[in-house]
């Protein structure tokens, strides 16, 4: 049996990913969440979890001997370098296990949530790109609504992320999430018909 249609769904931090992942969700197209994987391999026992303590010690640790993610993320996000440690460590353990669940797929297509798919070069991971789109304000608006986030916090997280024009650059489909959720679901219903027909050997997956 042929290997599911493989689906990268991205965006820029707040444009509404997770809404999409669950409309497509709704229509019963299997969702892997890579950030929740990432969450998963470095749970306590994890050997990911064991590298990253051995990267940049038991500070990133909270109370209760879990990784303290926003401490990890306070201590990485200002310096390059250190990005490109943890990444080095985590990437390869996220990636396998992604694609031992995309082996499982029993669906004609899935989606894999991949919020950073144009900064981490995992495009040759999937078939086809779906990109999120929406205005930076609303994105601001959201990080501080969701995340209580300082309005200059905001700022700096969407500047060292891709571009809209980089992600574009990579993407088969977009997306715009500035509208209803009754537009977000006419727009899935859409992809979900052409997903359907590229896994069927309708049209040509993209190379």
């Amino acid at each position: 049996m042929a290997e599911a249609l493989k689906v990268g769904l991205t965006g820029g931090i707040a444009s509404g990913k997770s809404a999409v992942a669950d409309a497509f969700a709704r229509r019963g197209v299997p969702i892997i969440d890579t950030d929740r994987i990432a969450r998963e391999v470095v749970e306590p026992g994890q050997p990911a979890l064991a590298a990253v303590i051995a990267a940049f010690g038991d500070a990133i640790l909270g109370p209760d001997g879990r990784l303290d993610r926003r401490r990890l993320r306070q201590l990485v996000f200002p310096d390059p370098e250190r990005r490109r440690t943890l990444e080095a460590i985590l990437h390869p353990v996220i990636r396998a296990e992604v694609a031992a669940r995309v082996r499982a797929v029993t669906a004609p297509y899935v989606v894999v949530a991949i919020p950073l798919l144009a900064e981490s070069g995992q495009r040759d991971t999937v078939d086809r790109v779906l990109v999120v789109e929406c205005p930076e304000s609303l994105q601001i608006e959201r990080l501080l609504a969701r995340d209580g986030e300082t309005p200059e916090g905001a700022a700096a997280i969407l500047r060292a992320q891709a571009s809209p024009a980089a992600r574009r650059a990579i993407a088969d489909d977009l997306l715009a999430n500035d509208a209803s959720l009754s537009a977000l679901d006419d727009a899935v219903d859409q992809l979900h018909e052409r997903y359907l027909a590229l896994a069927a050997g309708a049209g040509s997956r993209p190379a």
